[in-house]
């Protein structure tokens, strides 16, 4: 992983191309406490009330809340047992009558006060001094006096108070019920907050009081009189009156959580969702969002989920008022908009099917606006989003096999894209099967791969300074017939239509002699059929020949694989020394570099694929000629925990033509330490020795001078109140690849608990070359089990210009606040851009 690059551009090759009525003596009427007092909990409406879709990614959460035991599993069975220290039946009354300890136990619920009365004549029950009820679900009710019909239509609740199983509590004077509808709590209290051990009278951290609060159970209501919200008591908000819907309403229509963001070229945003639930399976959330420079933005988002699958669309747009606040890039222009949709589906248990699209008004559009993946800027450190994705796929996954095809249209985010560059996949598929049998003693397995792509502008890049600096190779330069040649560019795409089919097959058998010795003969044949109508374009005949080109390959490959395992057993622990030497015969690559390469741009030689048979990425090329890798393990497991591994090794050319001396169109294997007969040296080391420490390091040494040609360290830490991670990066100039200077780097990420509830996190990389940071996040905040206030600075790069390689450093601020159960929300600000 490059830490500091000269640029961001992304080259990856996928880049390219890539939801009963009744009397059953006490306990029956004392449930009727649970029918009305659970449903009409006013903790679950507040939930509803500021439900807000969650951002990307959060840098501070709530404390988790320690699980509630609960109560013993009881038989379900409609008995009821009664414990009291008196039992009274008047039988000229009609009243039955428990007295002094009263505990009763019905279908895994629990009651119990000082004492129960049942009237039989007016069907009434009332429970008397700690009054104490568990249901089954954990939610606790306390009382002093309980008052209720048999039939649950009317009653009353003296000072109330509950605690739900996830650690909400709700307090109130009194609780009326009527017309079996209605239940009104007086001067109500709900908070998401555990009360102070040190002192239970404290005022929690924050609450929400009201005078009345009505849950209407038929329409499934709560409404709330005279509402305010309290931090330590004080009150620093106030609702004269609002309504939500009930815990038990899963979706409902009415207002989202509004959301704030600022920055120079819109003003100050403003929006408020509303979410409109049209039927039990699907839904609509409709978004303004009102600006103080280019107006109100319109958002709606449509959601449905089917039997075998769900499916959204989104959809976006604006008519600027003042479009020249974006002078000089994308967004100078009167209407900008965008539509967005996905869908999975599933055929069956192993079969899916599904799709991505965005259409876009113009690149920069998302980031603009903060829409999309840029609605969360923390998420955009290091992963600043470079393109949208739109695909069509099927997707299959059996027991030892595997299945996808896909078609995929990238549209490039960066001013350094242009889009005639970027390929049209249509399609690539890919499938793999490993035999549940043995073939002569051996595994058995096979895979195919087809990729068809146009291009309607080739793709130059430049590779030298004075071509970069003078855009020699950009579809703007001058002569590009003169200067787009291998000395200046590489040719990372071909204009015009590219199809390829290519299959393999693969057979390994193990053997383990009587020394120990294990033998591992393996042999593989290939074969790829390649058509190409390549369009002549300027320049693009200094690589290769313009026109139709049909080529058929085939590579086959025999090999024999050596280790020979020690192991030494010491007290304090097992180390296993493992000598490994390869050895693959086959003919040269047919047509090596001559041919478009799409999909095996990238090549990294390290350690992880030194025992490769072919070291190559993609389909595109394969190795080709005799070669041997060779090289040296060792393991050691500690008895009281903790291992080590170390690989070392180095890869040969032995006969035929190096495929990784042959650049071909994109250079691809030049100064990867595989272009010489003999290789630079690899290796690797990692080293956990418990839970709290974890070190690796990955190396590419130079053969001739045992100079650092690429070095990657990695650390972490992680303890109970702070953890750490650092990354450093040392990597060679590679000319040939663009890289012309060494490029050398530390990212550093971590997060530390200053005190019980204070937390400060942050990130930063820094290039060690021009002595600089780079690129930051800094963070800080408060955080207990129901109270989230944090504020993060964060930088994240953006290309604006298709001519210069400088990013733009784009500058945030991000405030959180979060109310458990109630919602987050946060507020970003843009405090400038600099180069």
């Amino acid at each position: 992983m490059a830490v500091v690059a000269a640029r961001q551009r992304l080259t990856s090759d996928h880049r390219r191309r890539t939801a009963a009525r009744g009397y059953r003596s006490v306990m029956s009427a004392m449930m009727t406490v649970a029918a009305v007092l659970t449903t009409s909990l006013i903790l679950g409406g507040l939930v509803q009330i500021a439900a807000v879709k969650p951002a990307a990614a959060q840098s501070f959460t709530f404390n988790p809340q320690p699980p509630r035991p609960k109560p013993p599993p009881r038989p379900n069975d409609g008995q009821m047992l009664v414990q009291a220290t008196e039992v009274d039946y008047d039988y000229n009354n009609q009243r039955v009558s428990a007295v002094g300890n009263v505990q009763i136990y019905h279908n895994s619920s629990t009651v119990e006060a000082d004492k129960v009365i049942y009237d039989q004549k007016s069907k009434r029950l009332r429970a008397e001094g700690n009054v104490r009820m568990t249901d089954a679900d954990g939610r606790i009710t306390y009382a002093n006096i309980m008052d209720l019909s048999d039939d649950y239509r009317d009653g009353f609740v003296d000072s109330l108070r509950l605690d739900s199983a996830d650690a909400t509590r709700m307090a109130a004077t009194r609780a009326d019920r009527t017309d079996g509808r209605y239940t009104v709590f007086q001067n109500g209290v709900y908070t998401a907050c555990a009360e102070c051990r040190d002192n239970p009278k404290k005022p929690p951290l924050w609450q929400v009081k009201g005078a009345r609060i009505i849950h209407d159970q038929q329409d499934k209501m709560l409404y709330f009189e005279d509402a305010r919200l309290e931090f330590f008591g004080v009150p620093l908000a106030y609702l004269p009156y609002f309504s939500t819907p009930d815990p038990t309403v899963k979706r409902k229509s009415g207002f989202l959580t509004p959301w704030a963001m600022q920055s120079n070229a819109t003003g100050l945003g403003l929006e408020i969702p509303y979410y409109w639930a049209l039927a039990p399976d699907y839904d609509l959330t409709l978004t303004p969002r009102v600006t103080t420079r280019q107006g109100v933005l319109m958002q709606g988002e449509f959601r449905q989920r089917l039997i075998n699958g769900s499916y959204e669309i989104r959809a976006y747009g604006i008519s600027q008022l003042k479009p020249e606040a974006f002078a000089g890039q994308p967004g100078d222009r009167d209407l900008r908009g965008a539509i967005e949709t996905r869908g999975q589906f599933a055929l069956n248990d192993k079969w899916v099917w599904g799709w991505d699209g965005t259409l876009i008004s113009d690149k920069t559009f998302f980031s603009d606006y903060s829409l999309s993946v840029y609605r969360n800027p923390l998420s955009a450190f290091l992963t600043t989003p470079t393109e949208a994705t739109s695909q069509l796929y099927l997707t299959g996954i059996g027991n030892r096999s595997y299945f996808d095809a896909r078609t995929l249209y990238y549209y490039g985010f960066s001013g350094y894209d242009v889009q005639s560059q970027i390929p049209i996949i249509r399609p690539v598929v890919d499938y793999s099967n490993v035999l549940n049998r043995n073939i002569l003693g051996g595994e058995f397995s096979y895979k195919a791969n087809f990729l068809s792509l146009s291009r309607g502008t080739a793709d130059f890049e430049a590779i030298n300074t004075n071509a970069a600096v003078n855009g020699l190779c950009l579809p703007t330069s001058a002569d590009p017939a003169a200067n787009r040649t291998s000395a200046n560019c590489v040719l990372r795409g071909v204009a015009g239509d590219y199809t390829r089919l290519s299959g393999q097959v693969d057979w390994r058998r193990s053997f383990t002699d009587p020394l120990g010795q294990i033998w591992t003969p393996f042999a593989s044949l290939r074969a790829d059929l390649i058509d190409a109508s390549i369009s002549n374009q300027p320049g693009v005949s200094n690589y290769v020949a313009p026109g139709d080109t049909q080529v058929a390959r085939v590579m086959p490959a025999v090999g024999l694989e050596y280790r020979y395992p020690f192991i030494n057993v010491q007290p304090w622990g097992t180390t296993t020394i493992e000598p490994i030497a390869q050895v693959i015969i086959r003919p040269n690559e047919t047509q090596a570099g001559k041919l478009p390469n799409e999909d095996a741009q990238s090549l990294t030689f390290d350690a992880s694929n030194l025992f490769s048979v072919n070291k190559f990425s993609g389909w595109d090329r394969v190795e080709g000629g005799g070669r041997a890798n060779v090289g040296v393990q060792a393991t050691t497991q500690f008895d009281k925990g903790g291992t080590v591994n170390v690989l070392f090794g180095q890869s040969y050319q032995l006969f035929g033509v190096n495929s990784y001396a042959v650049g071909g169109l994109t250079n691809t294997g030049l100064e990867s330490g595989l272009d010489k007969s003999t290789s630079d040296y690899v290796g690797r080391l990692t080293y956990q020795p418990n839970r709290t420490f974890t070190f690796s390091a990955s190396t590419r040494l130079d053969q001739d001078t045992l100079n650092v040609s690429r070095l990657e360290l990695q650390g972490g830490a992680a303890f109970d109140r702070w953890s750490v991670n650092l990354i450093y990066g040392n990597y060679a100039a590679q000319p040939d690849l663009g890289f012309l200077t060494r490029r050398e780097g530390i990212l550093t990420t971590g997060s530390i608990k200053l005190a019980a509830n204070w937390v400060a996190s942050g990130g930063v990389r820094y290039d060690l070359q021009k002595n600089k940071v780079n690129q930051y996040i800094i963070g800080a905040g408060y955080v207990d089990d129901c109270f989230v206030l944090a504020v993060n600075y964060i930088t994240d790069y953006s290309y604006t210009s298709l001519t210069t390689t400088t990013p733009t450093l784009d500058h945030r601020v991000m405030l959180q606040i979060g109310l458990r159960t109630i919602g987050t929300t946060s507020f970003n600000q843009n405090v400038g851009s600099a180069q």
